[in-house]
């Protein structure tokens, strides 16, 4: 499925690899950036359309694959062109991703939200967000993929063995992914920054929060793109 945010055509296949679900920034904005999300289990890229446009924005172009293509994810992104080249992954997606650093797939670094202990995740909408308009986008067919695929967590020597930086999201009222039991999993990379979403259920990307979610994110890959901090609270 291929969505933009403007009229230009999907660009062909890369290196042979199918072209995702994409949305690049509008003119005259220009490119800062290059993401590729690898969506939750049995997600298409049309539970990330809002998201997209959103990251878009601000600059950077985002490609939107489903859970069972991480490697084709992984392979479109080292082809981009500009830095820094980042995965995102959500739910089995985020398992997804870290799977693929550890075994040195090519980014600059990586966000994970509501990564999952158990490998996959079977969860009721009303468990994954209260965000009606999100829940709305769950209940359409365009928004069911039926290749859902089991990943297996990565363990915490190959999550000690990734080097990049990670940023991880996840809410502290999720029952899918509990927020203590994940941050003590992630606990195991070195390079990692963790947000919390106060009251926030599973689908981190796409809770109530989403849009102090995307732009913390945004921040995140601005510091990424300086390789330093730009903006720091100071203390009174």
């Amino acid at each position: 499925m291929i969505v933009m945010n403007n009229a230009a055509p999907a660009p062909a296949d890369v290196a042979g690899i199918p072209a995702p679900g994409l949305w690049e920034p509008p003119a005259p904005v220009r490119v800062r950036g290059t993401v590729a999300v690898v969506a939750g289990a049995a997600e298409t890229p049309r539970v990330y359309e809002r998201f997209g446009r959103r990251i878009s924005a601000d600059g950077y172009v985002v490609g939107v694959f489903e859970a069972a293509d991480a490697a084709h994810a992984t392979a479109w992104l080292s082809e981009q062109e500009v830095a820094p080249r980042v995965l995102i992954g959500s739910d089995a997606g985020s398992l997804a991703v870290l799977a693929a650093l550890a075994a040195a797939a090519t980014a600059d670094g990586a966000v994970v939200a509501g990564t999952p202990l158990q490998g996959e995740s079977a969860a009721e909408p009303a468990a994954r967000t209260a965000c009606p308009v999100h829940l709305g986008v769950l209940g359409e067919g365009s928004a069911r993929s039926s290749r859902d695929v089991a990943i297996a967590p990565a363990t915490a020597a190959q999550l000690a063995s990734i080097e990049v930086p990670v940023l991880a999201v996840h809410g502290t009222a999720d029952s899918v992914s509990p927020f203590a039991d994940a941050v003590r999993y992630l606990g195991a990379l070195p390079h990692l920054q963790i947000v919390e979403t106060v009251g926030g259920l599973h689908d981190a990307l796409n809770d109530t929060s989403h849009r102090s979610v995307a732009a913390r994110i945004v921040l995140w890959l601005e510091d990424l793109r300086a390789g330093a901090v730009i903006t720091r609270e100071v203390a009174a």
